[in-house]
């Protein structure tokens, strides 16, 4: 996509946990761009290092290396108030659970409300409930509800008010942090589809954060595997899907469960295992195999693809 606008611009990223003695890199120098209007879906098992990635974009986990650019400005490290303001309202996530990520001591008026009152994006009260009351209904939701408290809704209802409470503060990127994976399976479809709703009509940009790939097939544009806080292999969707080159992608895809039962009883698992393919002669660099097709790989997991 080589003539679209580069929205946010990752470089050679990494995160570190723990203290100055023993330091946990999380995130290891990973580089990847995402284009205004696109789904960009970033997949991997649990403590790969994508929600600490989709966290420090939103500088809630500090970076240690690395730049993160946002409409061609720094966000990451120490930046100016005004800028930091910016990112607050530009840039949203939509988290994980949506149990968890309401305070249930405060009402939805004010978890919807929060982000205006931070930055003070209200000339009155008046305006204030309008827009919470158009919030809540554009995600299906009555305006009365507002008067509530957070257990008093269905898991579904709740990750409703989180995706408002993002969307009053007419963001262009959001970071939805596998925001169905908490939902019944009845559920998960309403709310993709009205992301997908927002995404027409407001524009808006999402770095999709999940490890369900069956899911992730049909809502994005272009998806990043990452592994032990390394991308292994980024492509367009189909691409993806097509033509696997890193055996780490393979064993994901293989893992997808099939919806025939004569399928699923003679399927065989790909099993990945890294020190099959370490090479002091030949270490895996990153490259491109084909157009907008990239792979961490050394000349043994190519040949091993290429015979697939």
């Amino acid at each position: 996509m080589p003539d679209k606008e580069v929205l946010l611009d990752i470089r050679n990223l990494s995160v570190e946990f723990g203290s100055r003695r023993k330091k946990f890199r999380a995130v290891d120098d990973v580089s990847f761009q995402i284009y205004k209007g696109e789904t960009f879906g970033l997949v991997g098992e649990s403590g790969s290092g994508k929600t600490t990635i989709g966290r420090t974009i939103i500088r809630i986990n500090p970076s240690a290396e690395g730049e993160i650019l946002f409409n061609g400005e720094k966000i990451n490290g120490v930046i100016p108030k005004e800028k930091d303001q910016m990112i607050t309202r530009k840039i949203q996530m939509i988290f994980q659970d949506p149990m968890a990520s309401l305070n249930e001591r405060s009402k939805v008026d004010y978890i919807v409300s929060e982000g205006l009152y931070g930055l003070k994006n209200f000339k009155n009260e008046e305006e204030r409930l309008e827009k919470v009351a158009n919030a809540l209904k554009s995600v299906g939701l009555l305006p009365e509800f507002s008067s509530r408290f957070p257990h008093e809704f269905s898991g579904g209802q709740r990750q409703r008010i989180g995706i408002a409470r993002a969307l009053i503060m007419e963001p262009e990127f959001i970071i939805a942090d596998e925001p169905i994976s908490a939902l019944d399976v009845s559920i998960r479809a309403q709310v993709i589809n009205l992301l997908a709703k927002f995404q027409k009509t407001m524009g808006l940009t999402y770095l999709f954060i999940a490890h369900d790939l069956s899911v992730v097939r049909f809502i994005t544009d272009r998806i990043a595997v990452i592994h032990k806080g390394k991308i292994v292999e980024l492509a367009e969707t189909e691409a993806l899907f097509k033509n696997p080159v890193h055996p780490y992608t393979k064993a994901l895809l293989s893992a997808i469960p099939s919806p025939s039962p004569d399928i699923e009883r003679n399927k065989v698992l790909f099993i990945y295992q890294p020190e099959k393919y370490e090479d002091a002669n030949d270490p895996l660099k990153w490259q491109e195999i084909e157009p907008g097709h990239f792979v961490l790989a050394n000349r043994k997991i190519l040949d091993e693809a290429a015979q697939a």
